[in-house]
């Protein structure tokens, strides 16, 4: 049994190292390059959905819908990842966390947008 642990504990190691590391960056810089720099739309996108539409047809708010999503995203999973990266990493992890961050956003664009471009609604606005 032990011989077993100390296998997973290696296998866990090596993945969750480098590699990982390089496939979740490497993939964020991927995605930024071939959106080409969506970042860069980022205070527009939050200006325009601050705004309310007055012709925007439902209940909900852009601004609202935003929330909602990013909260069901980000969840207290990560709150709680972070403060343990800042604790145990000190203030080189926030560095870390502000340049994944800001590079995931094209990660999170590409995943989102292929979701919302299929999204079917009736005459009454209900979601089909």
């Amino acid at each position: 049994m032990e011989v077993i642990a100390a296998l997973m504990n290696k296998i866990d190691s090596w993945i969750w190292g480098l590699p990982m590391l390089v496939l979740l960056c490497g993939t964020h810089i991927f995605m930024t390059f071939r959106t080409g720099f969506i970042q860069r739309k980022t205070f527009t996108g939050i200006r325009l959905s601050v705004t309310k539409d007055p012709d925007s047809p439902g209940d909900v708010s852009q601004f609202q819908a935003l929330t909602t999503a990013l909260a069901s995203t980000i969840g207290t999973g990560n709150i709680i990842g972070v403060g343990t990266a800042i604790y145990l990493g000190g203030p080189g992890a926030v560095l870390w966390c502000w340049l994944t961050g800001v590079f995931g956003i094209a990660t999170k664009y590409a995943d989102s947008l292929p979701k919302s471009e299929k999204t079917v609604f009736s005459q009454t606005m209900q979601l089909l």
